[in-house]
């Protein structure tokens, strides 16, 4: 029986082969490599698509991170990085790029727990910080994790009384929105990843800004660049961080299919709630009604401690899985002395101990998708 994995590139790639292919023959025709113009059109496209005024390529989901803090910080500040002092509050519960941006732009992660229901940052738990007496916040980063949205009238809202930053850490989230506005365009910036298995992914490492802010997509275009607007001199303390033009065409190539690869992710995520809402043992999680997710991974938690063994017995039937994320960041070892922590983050360790992600290729097939359903409840019966 035919393996089941979390996502076939490989079969993606055919049903998109011929409209691939040719944007790559036409990079190789006209041989700009660097800066071509099928970035500028994806840039454009892109800034069409979210709804802002600017969107930057840059070299990965990480550097859109950092660069967006880095812009953050020369606006606000006036200088290159933040201070330690600086404090910028976002989830334990994500991928280390997160917190290791905020590090890296110089200021200090601040980790509040988590809704138990979306996994996503609690916005209460930011209100109960934030009124606590944390006069050091300078900003919010929410990340909008499998592609749920955060709560963001809520975190706008406090961002808002507060007078903080808003970048939304948009990377699993392309092509969601939240009350009809698409994710990272609604804060003052927010990051995307075209890591290969994200919702629109390249051959590479890949990432874009994207911002209403003049001064912010006027930095961040620096920073990219070595800090400059002219290429011979430097403003800034930048990076060379720029999105390939071979990058740019595959993601244009691909970029007309992002809607329909959406609705297959959607309409797969609805057969496994469908198929899961009654299993015993698995918690299936919320959708605000106010959200569009993008469904970049599908999500349960496995309780009693049996999530582990559960993801062995699926391999062993040959359906794969995934666990994103088995380490909450305040329990890595990078932000020990570096970060703070309010509360006792218990919803995020229990996340931790019970998340479980299963295959959700867009490509599936309804029977392989009846096949993890089935096997997954026969084994949680066993």
């Amino acid at each position: 029986m035919r393996p089941i994995p979390m996502l076939d590139l490989a079969r993606q790639y055919a049903y998109m082969k011929e409209d691939i292919d040719s944007a790559l023959a036409r990079c190789l025709s006209h041989q700009r490599w660097i800066k071509g113009p099928e970035v500028e059109e994806l840039e454009a496209r892109m800034a069409e698509y979210l709804g802002t005024r600017h969107c930057i390529g840059v070299a990965s989901g990480t550097d859109a991170l950092l660069i967006a803090l880095r812009a953050l910080a020369i606006k606000s500040k006036g200088k290159e990085y933040f201070e330690r002092e600086d404090e910028i509050i976002t989830t334990p519960f994500t991928f280390v790029a997160t917190g290791d941006a905020i590090l890296r732009s110089g200021a200090t992660p601040v980790f509040l727990d988590i809704d138990p229901h979306t996994l996503n940052i609690d916005p209460q738990r930011i209100e109960e910080y934030l009124e606590d007496g944390a006069r050091n916040a300078v900003g919010i980063v929410p990340v909008h994790l499998y592609g749920q949205a955060c709560d963001m009238d809520a975190i706008t809202g406090i961002a808002k009384k507060h007078n903080l930053f808003v970048l939304e850490d948009a990377a699993q989230a392309l092509g969601g929105a939240w009350e009809k506005r698409r994710l990272a365009g609604i804060g003052d910036a927010g990051a995307l990843s075209f890591f290969p298995t994200k919702n629109l992914g390249c051959f590479g490492d890949g990432g874009m800004i994207a911002t209403d802010d003049d001064r912010i997509a006027e930095l961040a275009r620096m920073l990219t660049q070595h800090g400059g607007k002219d290429k011979y001199r430097s403003e800034h303390l930048g990076y060379n961080s720029r999105l390939d033009t071979l990058q740019a065409a595959v993601l244009l190539a691909k970029l007309p299919k992002l809607e329909e690869m959406l609705e297959r992710r959607r309409r797969i995520a609805a057969l496994y709630h469908r198929g899961l809402k009654e299993t015993p043992g698995i918690a299936t999680l919320t959708c605000p009604a106010k959200a569009l997710p993008t469904y970049n991974q599908y999500t349960v938690l496995v309780e009693g401690g049996k999530r582990d063994g559960l993801a062995e017995r699926l391999k062993q039937a040959g359906i794969a899985t995934a666990v994103y994320y088995r380490t909450p960041l305040h329990a890595m070892e990078v932000f020990e002395n570096r970060s703070k922590t309010h509360g006792d983050l218990a919803e995020a360790q229990k996340a931790a101990s019970q998340a479980l992600s299963l295959p959700i290729d867009p490509m599936m097939e309804e029977a392989e998708l009846e096949r993890v359903v089935e096997t997954l409840r026969r084994c949680i019966e066993s």
